[in-house]
Protein backbone atom coordinates (compact mmCIF):
# COMPACT_ATOMS: atom_id res chain seq x y z
CA UNK A 1 0.00 0.00 0.00
CA UNK A 2 1.40 3.47 -0.80
CA UNK A 3 0.04 6.44 1.70
CA UNK A 4 0.23 10.30 0.98
CA UNK A 5 -0.24 12.40 3.92
CA UNK A 6 -2.43 15.13 4.03
CA UNK A 7 -2.32 18.00 1.98
CA UNK A 8 -4.91 20.20 0.46
CA UNK A 9 -6.14 21.96 -2.68
CA UNK A 10 -7.69 25.80 -2.17
CA UNK A 11 -11.14 26.43 -3.95
CA UNK A 12 -12.57 28.98 -6.30
CA UNK A 13 -13.99 30.76 -2.95
CA UNK A 14 -10.48 30.51 -1.71
CA UNK A 15 -10.84 27.63 1.16
CA UNK A 16 -8.46 24.97 1.90
CA UNK A 17 -10.15 21.58 1.54
CA UNK A 18 -7.30 19.00 3.15
CA UNK A 19 -7.61 15.62 1.85
CA UNK A 20 -5.33 12.40 1.38
CA UNK A 21 -5.22 9.07 -0.33
CA UNK A 22 -4.21 5.86 0.88
CA UNK A 23 -3.82 2.97 -1.44
CA UNK A 24 -2.27 1.43 -5.02
CA UNK A 25 -2.67 4.20 -7.55
CA UNK A 26 -3.48 1.73 -10.42
CA UNK A 27 -6.82 0.57 -8.39
CA UNK A 28 -10.08 2.26 -8.87
CA UNK A 29 -10.94 5.57 -6.81
CA UNK A 30 -13.54 5.74 -4.27
CA UNK A 31 -13.77 8.96 -2.56
CA UNK A 32 -15.15 9.15 1.23
CA UNK A 33 -17.21 11.85 2.46
CA UNK A 34 -17.37 12.30 6.40
CA UNK A 35 -20.22 13.24 8.53
CA UNK A 36 -21.01 16.91 10.95
CA UNK A 37 -18.04 16.92 13.77
CA UNK A 38 -15.93 14.18 12.37
CA UNK A 39 -12.87 14.34 9.86
CA UNK A 40 -11.26 12.25 7.62
CA UNK A 41 -10.05 9.50 9.98
CA UNK A 42 -13.89 7.84 10.78
CA UNK A 43 -13.00 5.79 8.00
CA UNK A 44 -9.84 5.00 9.54
CA UNK A 45 -11.32 1.53 10.65
CA UNK A 46 -11.80 0.84 7.10
CA UNK A 47 -8.97 1.49 5.24
CA UNK A 48 -6.72 -1.55 5.53
CA UNK A 49 -9.97 -3.80 3.76
CA UNK A 50 -10.96 -0.71 1.55
CA UNK A 51 -7.51 -0.44 -0.02
CA UNK A 52 -6.95 -4.01 -1.00
CA UNK A 53 -9.61 -3.09 -3.79
CA UNK A 54 -9.39 0.46 -4.20
CA UNK A 55 -7.43 3.59 -3.83
CA UNK A 56 -8.61 5.55 -1.03
CA UNK A 57 -9.25 9.81 -1.32
CA UNK A 58 -10.63 11.01 1.65
CA UNK A 59 -10.72 14.48 2.94
CA UNK A 60 -12.16 17.08 5.25
CA UNK A 61 -15.25 18.84 4.67
CA UNK A 62 -15.20 22.39 4.65
CA UNK A 63 -15.67 23.58 8.76
CA UNK A 64 -13.77 20.42 9.78
CA UNK A 65 -10.44 18.73 10.53
CA UNK A 66 -7.41 20.23 8.78
CA UNK A 67 -10.02 22.10 5.93
CA UNK A 68 -10.52 25.93 6.76
CA UNK A 69 -13.89 26.99 8.58
CA UNK A 70 -14.89 29.67 6.45
CA UNK A 71 -17.79 32.01 8.46
CA UNK A 72 -21.82 32.04 7.84
CA UNK A 73 -23.74 29.29 6.77
CA UNK A 74 -22.92 26.58 4.18
CA UNK A 75 -24.94 25.25 1.42
CA UNK A 76 -24.99 22.06 0.48
CA UNK A 77 -24.25 23.05 -3.37
CA UNK A 78 -21.07 24.82 -1.92
CA UNK A 79 -20.31 21.67 -0.21
CA UNK A 80 -20.79 19.59 -3.80
CA UNK A 81 -19.12 22.01 -5.55
CA UNK A 82 -16.14 21.74 -2.77
CA UNK A 83 -15.19 17.60 -3.82
CA UNK A 84 -16.01 18.65 -7.67
CA UNK A 85 -13.29 21.23 -7.50
CA UNK A 86 -10.92 18.38 -5.37
CA UNK A 87 -11.89 16.19 -8.42
CA UNK A 88 -10.77 18.50 -11.30
CA UNK A 89 -7.80 19.50 -8.76
CA UNK A 90 -6.35 15.73 -8.84
CA UNK A 91 -7.55 15.15 -12.59
CA UNK A 92 -9.68 12.34 -11.52
CA UNK A 93 -13.05 12.16 -13.59
CA UNK A 94 -14.88 9.59 -12.51
CA UNK A 95 -15.08 7.87 -8.82
CA UNK A 96 -17.29 5.32 -6.72
CA UNK A 97 -18.55 7.39 -4.05
CA UNK A 98 -19.54 6.46 -0.10
CA UNK A 99 -20.86 9.07 2.10
CA UNK A 100 -22.29 8.66 5.54
CA UNK A 101 -24.72 11.24 6.98
CA UNK A 102 -23.64 14.70 5.49
CA UNK A 103 -21.55 12.84 3.73
CA UNK A 104 -24.16 10.97 1.95
CA UNK A 105 -26.26 14.21 1.45
CA UNK A 106 -23.31 15.43 -0.11
CA UNK A 107 -23.41 11.92 -2.07
CA UNK A 108 -26.78 12.76 -3.19
CA UNK A 109 -26.44 16.40 -4.30
CA UNK A 110 -23.10 14.37 -6.46
CA UNK A 111 -24.82 11.88 -7.73
CA UNK A 112 -27.76 14.51 -9.07
CA UNK A 113 -25.74 17.35 -9.94
CA UNK A 114 -22.35 15.69 -11.86
CA UNK A 115 -23.60 11.85 -12.89
CA UNK A 116 -20.66 11.62 -15.02
CA UNK A 117 -18.29 12.05 -11.97
CA UNK A 118 -19.84 9.64 -10.05
CA UNK A 119 -19.61 5.49 -10.89
CA UNK A 120 -21.14 3.71 -7.90
CA UNK A 121 -22.96 5.68 -4.93
CA UNK A 122 -23.07 4.37 -1.61
CA UNK A 123 -25.37 6.26 0.58
CA UNK A 124 -25.10 5.20 4.12
CA UNK A 125 -27.03 6.48 7.20
CA UNK A 126 -28.70 9.82 5.60
CA UNK A 127 -31.64 11.07 3.94
CA UNK A 128 -33.19 13.32 1.31
CA UNK A 129 -34.49 15.70 3.68
CA UNK A 130 -34.29 16.49 7.42
CA UNK A 131 -36.59 18.52 7.67
CA UNK A 132 -38.69 20.98 8.63
CA UNK A 133 -35.92 23.30 8.66
CA UNK A 134 -37.22 25.69 11.01
CA UNK A 135 -36.19 22.92 13.95
CA UNK A 136 -32.46 23.57 13.06
CA UNK A 137 -32.43 27.70 13.92
CA UNK A 138 -32.22 27.37 17.66
CA UNK A 139 -29.78 24.65 17.79
CA UNK A 140 -27.70 26.92 15.48
CA UNK A 141 -28.14 30.10 17.40
CA UNK A 142 -27.44 27.25 20.80
CA UNK A 143 -24.19 26.43 18.99
CA UNK A 144 -22.81 29.69 18.30
CA UNK A 145 -23.27 31.34 21.78
CA UNK A 146 -22.45 28.37 23.85
CA UNK A 147 -19.06 28.50 25.36
CA UNK A 148 -17.42 25.90 23.74
CA UNK A 149 -18.18 22.59 22.04
CA UNK A 150 -18.51 20.13 25.57
CA UNK A 151 -22.48 19.86 25.25
CA UNK A 152 -22.81 19.42 21.44
CA UNK A 153 -20.21 17.05 22.05
CA UNK A 154 -22.17 15.01 23.80
CA UNK A 155 -25.29 15.24 22.46
CA UNK A 156 -23.61 13.76 19.22
CA UNK A 157 -22.02 10.69 20.53
CA UNK A 158 -25.57 9.52 22.03
CA UNK A 159 -27.10 9.72 18.58
CA UNK A 160 -24.41 8.01 16.79
CA UNK A 161 -23.27 4.95 19.27
CA UNK A 162 -25.41 2.54 21.59
CA UNK A 163 -25.42 2.57 24.83
CA UNK A 164 -22.77 -0.26 25.61
CA UNK A 165 -20.33 1.56 23.56
CA UNK A 166 -20.72 4.86 26.45
CA UNK A 167 -20.18 3.05 29.05
CA UNK A 168 -16.62 3.16 30.26
CA UNK A 169 -13.36 4.59 28.43
CA UNK A 170 -14.32 3.37 24.91
CA UNK A 171 -10.81 4.08 23.05
CA UNK A 172 -12.97 4.52 19.49
CA UNK A 173 -15.85 6.97 21.26
CA UNK A 174 -13.24 8.82 23.02
CA UNK A 175 -11.20 9.25 20.06
CA UNK A 176 -14.49 10.95 18.17
CA UNK A 177 -14.77 12.65 21.47
CA UNK A 178 -11.46 14.62 20.57
CA UNK A 179 -12.29 15.09 17.20
CA UNK A 180 -15.55 16.54 18.29
CA UNK A 181 -13.83 18.55 21.04
CA UNK A 182 -11.30 20.32 18.63
CA UNK A 183 -14.06 21.31 15.80
CA UNK A 184 -14.79 25.05 15.65
CA UNK A 185 -18.35 25.80 16.57
CA UNK A 186 -18.58 27.82 13.24
CA UNK A 187 -17.76 24.61 11.17
CA UNK A 188 -20.83 22.56 12.80
CA UNK A 189 -23.58 25.77 12.47
CA UNK A 190 -22.60 26.33 8.62
CA UNK A 191 -22.90 22.80 7.97
CA UNK A 192 -26.39 22.50 9.62
CA UNK A 193 -27.58 25.36 7.92
CA UNK A 194 -26.59 23.27 4.80
CA UNK A 195 -28.22 20.24 6.21
CA UNK A 196 -31.44 22.96 7.20
CA UNK A 197 -31.39 24.07 4.40
CA UNK A 198 -31.71 21.30 1.58
CA UNK A 199 -33.86 18.85 0.24
CA UNK A 200 -33.26 16.27 -2.25
CA UNK A 201 -36.52 14.58 -2.04
CA UNK A 202 -37.85 15.37 -5.53
CA UNK A 203 -34.57 15.50 -7.30
CA UNK A 204 -33.13 12.30 -5.65
CA UNK A 205 -35.03 10.75 -8.65
CA UNK A 206 -32.45 11.74 -11.36
CA UNK A 207 -29.55 10.03 -9.92
CA UNK A 208 -28.71 6.82 -11.84
CA UNK A 209 -25.35 6.04 -10.78
CA UNK A 210 -25.85 2.43 -9.69
CA UNK A 211 -27.06 2.95 -5.84
CA UNK A 212 -26.55 1.21 -2.61
CA UNK A 213 -28.70 2.87 0.69
CA UNK A 214 -27.61 1.82 3.69
CA UNK A 215 -29.38 2.62 7.41
CA UNK A 216 -29.30 1.75 10.31
CA UNK A 217 -31.91 -0.48 12.45
CA UNK A 218 -32.02 2.41 15.67
CA UNK A 219 -30.78 5.02 14.25
CA UNK A 220 -32.49 8.33 15.35
CA UNK A 221 -30.85 11.01 13.28
CA UNK A 222 -31.46 9.23 10.03
CA UNK A 223 -33.93 6.79 10.55
CA UNK A 224 -34.23 3.49 8.85
CA UNK A 225 -37.73 4.93 7.40
CA UNK A 226 -35.40 7.81 6.02
CA UNK A 227 -33.02 5.22 4.61
CA UNK A 228 -36.05 3.29 3.21
CA UNK A 229 -37.61 6.77 1.62
CA UNK A 230 -34.40 7.52 -0.24
CA UNK A 231 -33.74 4.17 -1.86
CA UNK A 232 -37.38 4.11 -3.14
CA UNK A 233 -36.51 7.29 -4.60
CA UNK A 234 -33.07 6.42 -6.53
CA UNK A 235 -34.45 4.30 -9.24
CA UNK A 236 -32.88 0.83 -9.33
CA UNK A 237 -31.34 1.34 -5.79
CA UNK A 238 -30.43 -0.94 -2.90
CA UNK A 239 -31.46 -0.80 0.57
CA UNK A 240 -29.51 -2.75 3.38
CA UNK A 241 -30.50 -2.45 7.10
CA UNK A 242 -28.13 -2.95 9.67
CA UNK A 243 -28.46 -3.52 13.35
CA UNK A 244 -26.82 -0.54 14.53
CA UNK A 245 -27.33 3.45 15.55
CA UNK A 246 -25.91 6.13 13.39
CA UNK A 247 -21.97 5.28 12.74
CA UNK A 248 -22.62 2.09 10.68
CA UNK A 249 -19.23 1.93 9.92
CA UNK A 250 -17.99 1.88 13.38
CA UNK A 251 -20.59 0.00 15.51
CA UNK A 252 -20.63 -2.98 12.42
CA UNK A 253 -17.61 -2.70 11.05
CA UNK A 254 -17.71 -6.28 9.20
CA UNK A 255 -20.86 -6.11 7.67
CA UNK A 256 -20.49 -2.88 7.05
CA UNK A 257 -17.19 -3.48 4.40
CA UNK A 258 -19.05 -6.54 3.67
CA UNK A 259 -22.22 -4.71 2.10
CA UNK A 260 -19.64 -1.90 0.56
CA UNK A 261 -17.68 -4.02 -1.20
CA UNK A 262 -19.84 -6.86 -2.48
CA UNK A 263 -21.21 -4.16 -4.09
CA UNK A 264 -18.91 -2.23 -5.27
CA UNK A 265 -16.72 -4.95 -6.90
CA UNK A 266 -19.52 -6.96 -8.26
CA UNK A 267 -19.95 -7.21 -11.83
CA UNK A 268 -22.74 -5.83 -13.99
Amino acid sequence: MTSQTLTAITTGDGVRIAYRFDGDPSKPVLLLSNSIGTDLHMWDGQVPALTEHFRLLRYDARGHGASDVPDGPYSLDRLGRDVVELLDALSLQRVHVLGLSLGGIVAQWLGIHVPERVDRLILSNTAASLGPARQWDQPIADLLQAPDMRATAENFLHNWFPARMLQGDNEIVEGFRRTLLATQRQGVAGSWAAVRDYDLRRTATLIHSPTLVIAGEHDTVTSAEHGRELAAAVPGARFTLLPTVHMANIEAPAQFLDAVTTFLTEET
